[in-house]
């Protein structure tokens, strides 16, 4: 297969409505997607990255700069004839987290189109061992008032979904309020997750103590910026009383996780295809992880459309050992996709393959064009930018 042009799409993705976090309030996001074109073969591949400044440093701007710069290496698989081509390409790129969300891009979208050329799913390229006919997702709720974390909250019960995934901000009575309000619909039975992403000081840390007691949550993500004094001692509480925690702004390379590992103050990761840096970087990473005893969670990116969370879903039934998944929101958080199909999970967050080639989704070209804000198409016969 010959690939003639890469298009970088700068887009953006509107949401059903506000999603919030500590971070961030966010009624859209934009996102990067790249499409390979092999004319000969009439094959259109695509893939997406999720840049986000907060976690890797990348806009939509560097992401597209990183891409353009990594088509023009000598040993980006132009004539693709092997899956080694890709991973080699994969693994000569910089391991900086700064070009984590463009590498997902452009090799997922080499993966699509090369699993369609050999009408294969792209699960067929890696190894089975820890494979899994289908996973379960959890439930995400945003940063938000009783209202609407009530209304979110029966939704999620209605569909038999117990495993939530929490946004915290810095405001203990709001927080407060959200747990009263979860533990009203679900009774204390379900599976807690709370995400801060780095909200918290070490007071602040410590002030919620005991509503991580009381109300029995499971793991706290990100609670703190990775060189707070006191993370140590918070992780040495946590531990004793049960609580894990788990590290995802903190976690975006293989050396990130050396360090976390070394340090110990995190016993899980959140691993995210955009943030980690695609597939060949997020399995070295997971592999890690098992080696070192590490638990982790398969997790997304806020705002992704159909080819990310295809990827995700991939991603997720490679690695039936994950504690968590979350993603597949398309159907419950956007009000326009990529894809024909929303790839979203059923009853009980039960979800299955992806039974198509490539990433098992097909690209509505009028979508596309209908959330993208501009494209740059470059023919690889001259590497000309038009």
């Amino acid at each position: 297969m010959r690939i003639d042009k890469v298009i970088i799409h700068r887009v953006t993705l509107p949401f059903l409505s506000d999603f919030s976090h500590s971070l961030r309030k966010r009624s859209y996001v934009n996102n990067i997607i790249v499409e390979v074109v092999a004319e000969k073969d009439g094959i259109r591949g695509y893939g997406e990255g999720a840049p986000r400044s907060y976690v890797t440093g990348e806009s939509q701007e560097s992401a597209a700069k990183s891409i353009y710069g990594f088509i023009q290496r000598d040993n980006f698989p132009t004539q693709l004839k092997d899956i080694s081509q890709i991973w080699d390409f994969v693994d000569s790129l910089s391991g900086q987290k700064v070009h984590n969300a463009a590498i997902c891009a452009l090799e997922t979208a080499l993966l699509d189109a090369f699993g369609k050329s050999e009408n294969k799913n792209i699960t067929e390229y890696f190894p089975k061992d820890f494979y899994t006919d289908n996973v379960y997702y959890g439930g995400a709720l945003p940063l938000a008032g009783k209202q609407r974390i009530m209304e979110l909250c029966r939704l999620i019960k209605t569909m038999k979904i117990n495993k939530l995934r929490m946004k915290l901000g810095k405001n203990f009575e709001q927080n407060k309020e959200m747990l009263d309000t979860v533990h009203s619909v679900f009774g204390g039975n379900h599976d807690l997750r709370v995400d801060i992403n780095c909200a918290w000081d070490s007071k602040l840390a410590f002030e919620h103590l005991p509503l991580i007691k009381h109300y029995k949550i499971k793991v706290v993500e990100q609670p703190m910026m990775p060189n707070e004094p006191d993370l140590a001692n918070f992780a040495a509480l946590m531990q004793a009383e049960g609580v894990i925690l788990m590290a995802d702004e903190s976690a975006c390379s293989l050396g990130d996780m050396e360090k976390i590992a070394k340090e110990g103050y995190y016993k899980m990761i959140n691993v995210r295809l955009s943030k980690c840096g695609g597939f060949r970087n997020s399995l070295k990473i997971i592999d890690y992880l098992r080696t070192n005893g590490i638990l982790f969670q398969i997790g997304c990116q806020l705002g992704e459309s159909g080819i990310l969370s295809a990827a995700g879903r991939a991603l997720c039934l490679l690695c039936g050992d994950a504690v968590y998944y979350d993603g597949s929101y398309d159907e419950f958080m956007l009000k326009v996709n990529t894809t024909f199909e929303n790839v979203s999970f059923g009853p009980g967050g039960k979800a299955g393959p992806l039974k198509n080639p490539g990433l098992g989704v097909k690209v509505s070209p009028q979508h596309l064009k209908n959330i993208c804000n501009d494209s740059e198409m470059i023919s690889l016969s001259n590497l000309k930018s038009f």
